[in-house]
């Protein structure tokens, strides 16, 4: 099955849809039952989607799991209230104090935060390695090792990672491999098909598409599902029917989203690359970003967000550039069908096992499903801006 069929299709069992085309949103804290029987029926096989206690999730939660853990690959979804609760719940299901973990340097800032402040406040030690390690992940490796975090491609820098290899190494040493793979959402790699264990997703971004709930996801392969979703239910981790109708609304359109958020920024990138203002595009589609090759090799398309450096500039050239855009808004988070700007200073103090260039600024794009030649222009007057202060 294709992915765009598979899209529509997945997620559609009757036992949850009841025959309707989009699972219906079941509101519910507690269920209830007609004898002891069919309650130690539910308690027993609650793990297996039987309708037990709300927080257990409903038929509306039980169809969108479903359909995420098919289009990931993985055999089971747990589902969070924000990408950053995914991850946190993720790490903290199999992480404890003693424990070491392997962290990506170019991760998403919270979750570095959560690194760094609370899991070291639990005993768990953290080491950062640079993206691009490849197997020289193996020397980080300590007896007490027991999670390799990935983030592919980075955040806001945006290098991809030789994930197969990471995999492979961790592995060897009987270590679990999560990977934030929300770039590439549920439909653009195939995680599990390269060695992860856990993907996560924040299904804020694309799954959701709309820029109006926030959700996470962590999906999980048959050896670790069990621990994942029992301790992220011990964490009380649950998503409110509601959001997860919406969800699963957005999730239909998610092939052609893809397709056409892909399209707009590869022509705006394409654009970009010509100005004089450009050092660089980090766009894992083109090689100037660093680990393109993976992306050519892991990844069957490529989607809005991407960032490219400029030559130079300071805090106020670049407030020039991304203020008074028409289109381009400037806000965190992206995946909507909006496009969004951010001028992202201060990376290096961010970074311990790499070091970042900050003398050249670097702008974060998402593209959205607007007509690329109206945002493309939006960036040229921007630029105009940009050179206008540079002369001052």
């Amino acid at each position: 099955m294709k992915n765009e069929t598979k899209i529509i299709t997945v997620g559609r069992d009757k036992k949850w849809t009841k025959g309707v085309i989009n699972p219906p949103v079941f509101r519910a804290s507690t269920m209830v039952f007609d004898t002891m029987e069919e309650m130690r029926f539910a308690t027993k096989n609650r793990a297996k989607g039987e309708m037990f206690y709300g927080r257990r999730g409903g038929p509306t939660h039980f169809a969108f799991q479903a359909a995420i853990a098919e289009l990931e690959g993985g055999f089971g979804t747990a589902l969070y209230p924000s990408g950053s609760a995914a991850i946190s719940g993720a790490l903290l299901s199999f992480l404890k104090a003693g424990d070491h973990l392997l962290m990506v340097d170019n991760a998403y800032e919270p979750t570095r935060d959560l690194c760094n402040k609370l899991l070291a406040g639990f005993g768990i030690e953290t080491t950062y390695y640079d993206p691009m390690i490849g197997e020289g992940i193996a020397e980080l490796i300590k007896p007490n090792t027991k999670v390799l975090f990935l983030e592919s491609p980075g955040s806001v820098t945006m290098e991809i990672q030789d994930v197969p290899t990471l995999s492979k190494i961790a592995h060897q040493h009987d270590m679990i491999v999560m990977l934030d793979n929300t770039w590439a959402s549920p439909i653009n790699s195939r995680p599990f098909d390269m060695g992860v264990d856990i993907s996560i997703q924040a299904a804020t971004k694309y799954i959701v598409g709309h820029s109006d709930v926030m959700m996470g996801t962590a999906t999980s392969n048959e050896a670790h599902w069990d621990q994942l979703r029992e301790n992220s239910y011990l964490m009380g981790q649950c998503t409110s029917p509601d959001d997860v109708y919406l969800a699963n609304r957005g999730l239909r359109t998610l092939g052609i989203r893809m397709q056409q958020h892909e399209q707009n920024a590869l022509k705006v990138a394409n654009w970009l690359q010509t100005r004089p203002e450009v050092d660089h595009l980090r766009h894992p589609a083109f090689e100037s970003c660093p680990g393109h090759e993976f992306f050519k090799r892991d990844f069957s398309a490529s989607n809005g967000l991407f960032s490219f450096v400029l030559k130079q500039g300071d805090l106020k050239s670049v407030t020039a550039l991304v203020e008074n855009m028409q289109y381009f808004k400037m806000g965190f988070s992206w995946g909507g069908f909006e496009s969004l700007i951010l001028g992202v200073f201060g990376i290096d103090k961010l970074r311990t096992a790499t070091q970042w260039d900050s003398s050249k600024p670097l702008i974060r794009l998402h593209v959205g499903l607007e007509n690329p030649d109206d945002l493309i222009a939006d960036l040229e007057a921007g630029f105009e801006r940009f050179n206008a202060e540079l002369k001052r």
